[in-house]
This record gives structure tokens, C-alpha cells and sequence, in this order.
């Protein structure tokens, strides 16, 4: 074998055994509650995934995806709970889910495709604060949703007669829920970044890119700009609609309160942060954008035993030092951290 094939294969070796190893180690280091937050982050990672399709390759530009991640949890909690009785299998669901959202990815696009920038992110932020007021409302006069309340008891993940919510114990070693979904989250991540690769490697990607960068000049050259368009819209809200499923699933409980406009900003912040265009740089920085919250909660106790009281509040911390990252991204670093090469020529003005 060549040489640099074997260092390939032993990198690929070594990230693959530190994945399997991180949800033990995290939780022997610094409690079970870390390995949620990382089975937060890989269902973030899908969604910042699905969101690149739409604004890192097609480049439109869209503050209302959070309403397909909640299309999904709710499709998956609607059928697999007792709110109407019905329990199918999640392998029914998930792919229903996708089709569903999807659907409603076409229902925003069809209208929007003439516009541009600020409009057309003015009105998909419209249409992301409808589907969770639909999602508060739908309780009356038929109850589809449960309103405000949300819906409870929603079924796990079984996959084989294993039930991910159980904790087994495998040659010693204690598997909780958080792990077993964290595994199913990790492979569904992968999934999402083969299928996003070969997208972009594909025609439909290449056309999407030419639009990114010149709709008027995709156009003349005979790209269906329509059709094109639509389909970035419907499969970005593909992969919001699985981890909408995956979500429900996974916390046994849904409300519209999960699905507010702060965390459609957020999830472009993860696809601008880490580098748009680039599936490795939109992982980091989801995996950034939802382990810095989390890190922040040590800073209450920290001042506490250092001046005796607490001067800044950690939730005010985090929106400082948000703001502050972005502002600093965008003046000296506007590619990302993680930018793909083309997208950071075309930022440094290179052909």
C-alpha cells in the first residue's frame, strides 16, 4: 500500500476509535450531562449540514429553517405517542419526516423565487415564526398539536427489540440511553456528510453553485434556475426533518418552544462561523456553537469562589462573547474558520 494511503487509512483509524471512545471519556471526566450536549451538537451538525445546502452552495439565504427541524419532530410525535394512539416503527417515521418537510421546503421556495438578500430572508423568517405559532395554535377547535403544552410520551428509537432509551451492559461496560442515541446520531451525521459531498460533487451542485454565484449568468447558460432552486430548498429541509425526528425521539417530549427564531439564527451562525460551503467547517462550528453555552455555566461558580458574588450573568456572557466572535469573524476572518478553498479565494478576489 502507498504510503499516503496507509497515513489516510491510519487517520481515518484514529478519528474513528476517538469518536467511539469521546461519549465514555466526557462522561468519566466531566458528567453524563456532557454527553447530551454532544448528542445536541450532532443533531445541530445535521441541520447546519441541511442549512449549507441552501445558503452555503445555493447562497439563499434563509432565517426560518428552524420550522423544518420542528415539521419533523412534530411528524415523528404525532404518530408515535399518545396523542392519537398511534405508534408506528421510527423507521417509518423518519422517512415520512423527510418527505415532509421536504414538501413544505418546495411550499417556501415556490413563492420566494425571485427574490434575493434581505427580502428573501425577511420573508423566510415570516415563515418560520408561522409554523410555530401554527404549532401553538393547532389545539382548537380540532387538537392536532396540543398547543403550548406540547406533546409528551413520545416513543424511543427501537431498532431490532433494542430500545434506546434502556441501559444494557455490554462486557462490563454500561451503555445508557445518551450513548446508544449519540451512536445512531453519529451515524446519521456521517450519512448527512456523504450525501452532502456527493450533492456537491454532482450537477445539481455544481448548478447550485453557479447560481450562488451568478443566477443571471446560470440562467443564460440553459440551468433551470427554478427547478434548481426549489430542490436546494427541499433537501436542505430533508436533513431538517430527520434530525426533527431524531430530536423528538430522543427527548421524549416536543413543544413550539424548541422552535424559536434564535435558533434559526443560531444554526446560520454554526454554517458562517465554521465556513460555508464546507461540511467539515459547518461541523465545527456546531459542535462550537452549542459545547460554548454549556462551557459558560462554570464561569457562575468561578466568580462565586473568586469575588464572593456574580458579576456577569453566564446567559449575558454567552451574548457578549457571541456577538463579539462574529463581529471579530466578520473583520478578520469573514471565510470562516474552516472555509472551503473555493470560498476563500473568491473572498481574497483570486480567480
Amino acid at each position: 500500500m502507498p504510503r499516503h494511503k496507509a497515513g489516510k487509512l491510519a487517520a481515518s483509524l484514529a478519528i474513528a476509535a476517538l469518536l467511539v471512545i469521546l461519549p465514555f471519556f466526557l462522561e468519566a471526566s466531566l458528567g453524563r450531562s456532557w454527553v447530551r450536549v454532544i448528542d445536541g451538537a450532532l443533531l445541530f451538525a445535521m441541520l447546519a449540514i441541511g442549512l449549507n445546502v441552501v445558503v452555503g452552495y445555493a447562497g439563499l439565504l434563509d432565517l426560518g429553517f428552524i420550522a423544518f427541524f420542528g415539521i419533523g419532530a412534530y411528524s415523528y410525535a404525532l404518530l408515535a405517542s399518545p396523542q392519537f394512539g398511534l405508534h408506528y416503527p421510527f423507521w417509518v417515521l423518519l422517512p415520512l419526516g423527510a418527505v415532509v418537510a421536504g414538501l413544505f421546503g418546495v411550499i417556501l421556495g415556490a413563492p420566494t423565487l425571485r427574490l434575493r438578500g434581505d427580502y428573501l430572508a425577511i420573508v423566510t423568517l415570516g415563515f418560520g415564526e408561522i409554523i410555530r405559532i401554527f404549532l401553538v395554535n393547532l389545539n382548537r377547535p380540532f387538537n392536532l398539536t396540543n398547543g403550548p403544552q406540547g406533546i409528551t410520551l413520545i416513543d424511543p428509537i427501537r431498532i431490532g427489540g433494542v430500545d434506546l432509551s434502556k441501559t444494557y451492559e455490554i462486557v462490563g461496560l454500561k451503555i445508557a440511553a445518551v450513548h446508544s442515541y449519540y451512536f445512531l446520531f453519529l451515524l446519521c451525521v456521517i450519512g448527512s456528510i456523504i450525501l452532502s459531498l456527493r450533492l456537491e460533487n454532482s450537477r445539481i451542485g455544481r448548478a447550485w453553485i453557479a447560481i450562488r454565484e451568478d443566477e443571471v449568468a446560470a440562467k443564460a447558460m440553459g440551468i433551470n434556475t427554478r427547478d434548481v432552486k426549489l430542490l436546494a430548498f427541499a433537501m436542505g429541509a430533508t436533513f431538517g426533518g430527520v434530525a426533527g425526528g431524531l430530536f423528538s425521539a430522543f427527548q421524549g417530549f416536543v413543544s413550539p418552544e424548541s422552535f424559536k427564531l434564535m435558533d434559526s439564527i443560531m444554526i446560520l451562525c454554526m454554517v458562517v462561523l465554521g465556513g460555508m460551503g464546507n461540511i467539515a467547517g459547518v461541523v465545527l462550528g456546531a459542535v462550537l456553537l452549542t459545547a460554548l453555552p454549556e462551557g459558560l455555566r462554570y464561569v457562575q461558580p468561578l466568580q462565586q469562589s473568586l469575588f464572593g458574588r456574580v458579576y456577569v450573568d453566564p446567559a449575558d456572557l454567552r451574548m457578549l462573547l457571541f456577538g463579539l466572535a462574529l463581529v471579530l469573524m466578520m473583520r478578520f476572518r469573514p471565510q470562516g474558520l474552516w472555509p472551503s478553498v473555493r470560498r476563500e479565494h473568491e473572498l481574497k478576489g483570486e480567480a
